[in-house]
């Protein structure tokens, strides 16, 4: 008997291809996920998991959309620990941020004005200085940034769950197979090579990662710490994540070196508390950037029924609830809900 045919085919099971697949199946749709390096393969098999905002000031499109974004995965990623029976560590513990100097404490309390209007109460950002205990960064104000629209997940768990979730609701998920129905292409860093290529000029590229995983239990209730542009993620399982570096330039993309021993230096520095914490794991990897800096999203210009969702960077996660909504606003209903600047025409 032949097998049936899909409405809709998802090539890459990175966090993207995943998001979108989950968005088309819950609205009916027979979907098949392809990707040869299965869920997680890619960049999406990190380790850090940071759900962070843009500072609320400049208000503008990808702002409004990774806080509409933020928002959903509230109930995004309790509704697939609930479908997958998974722990998929989200949690919504917040950012903790020391402040360096006087102006910034002054930019701070502006911004906290700000986000008292442009994030509709859904959320708070506030200058607090009653801070204290091993989980804290030293402040040279003695005054820290906390915001609560932060949160943070464990990638890997995060995917599997999103994969069994697929998986129950009758998702094929398949290292190799045919292309039936429309496509959504959301294969990461190798896509906008790809891309690149094949318009002859730069659509976007992947950016290499290094972070490091480090066993210590911070608690459940523990924030992220962001400090010397350094992401520092307690995880539900006693680790802690840091991360990473940026590397436009490398010889090889998976190849952890150097540079990630800089990058302990620099946490221990920040959060005396880990020094000495044993290392559970060094990761590297691709990180797919667009050249617009933001998520590209819609139809592919040159191939008929192929739709584009690429260019997550550092904040895929964060973004892929509403990535994957728009994306199947498209696919399966022809209705363009993708912000200005996102389009795949900007990066074109």
């Amino acid at each position: 008997m032949a097998a049936a045919q899909k409405d809709i085919t998802v090539l890459g099971a990175g966090i993207f291809g995943l998001s979108c697949a989950y968005a088309c199946a819950k609205r009916g749709a027979s979907v098949r996920v392809i990707d040869p390096a299965g869920p997680g393969g890619g960049a999406s098999g990190g380790i850090v998991g940071a759900l962070a905002p843009h500072t609320p000031e400049n208000w503008n499109p990808k702002k409004q959309f990774q806080f509409d974004s933020l928002i959903q995965s509230r109930s995004f990623w309790p509704d697939i620990a609930e479908r997958s029976r998974c722990e998929t560590g989200y949690r919504r513990t917040g950012r903790l941020q020391p402040i360096a100097d006087d102006h910034a404490l002054d930019l701070a309390e502006a911004r906290a004005e700000q986000a008292r209007e442009l994030w509709q109460g859904q959320a708070d950002w506030r200058v607090t200085r009653d801070q204290d205990g091993p989980w804290v960064p030293p402040s040279p104000t003695g005054a820290w940034i906390y915001d609560t629209l932060s949160a943070h997940i464990h990638p890997r768990l995060a995917i599997f769950a999103l994969a069994q979730a697929l998986k129950g609701m009758g998702v094929e998920i398949t290292e190799d197979g045919s292309k039936q129905g429309r496509t959504i292409d959301a294969t990461g860093a190798a896509g906008l090579g790809a891309l690149t290529e094949r318009r002859g000029r730069l659509v976007g590229a992947g950016i290499k990662g290094q972070a490091i995983l480090l066993a210590h239990d911070a608690g459940p209730d523990a924030p992220q710490i962001f400090a010397d542009t350094l992401h520092i993620m307690p995880h539900v399982n006693g680790t802690v994540a840091v991360g990473s570096t940026t590397e436009r330039e490398f010889t090889s993309p998976t190849a952890t070196d150097a540079q990630l021993d800089t990058v302990l230096t620099r946490a221990e520095a920040v959060l005396p508390a880990l020094k000495g914490a044993k290392v559970l794991d060094r990761w590297a990897g691709l990180r797919p950037r667009a050249r617009s800096r933001a998520p590209m999203l819609g139809p592919d210009p040159d191939i008929p029924n192929r739709y584009i969702a690429n260019g997550g960077f550092k904040i895929g996660f964060g973004m892929a609830p509403k990535v994957g909504e728009v994306i199947a606003d498209l696919v399966l209903d022809d209705r363009d809900t993708i912000p200005k600047g996102f389009h795949v025409t900007d990066n074109w």
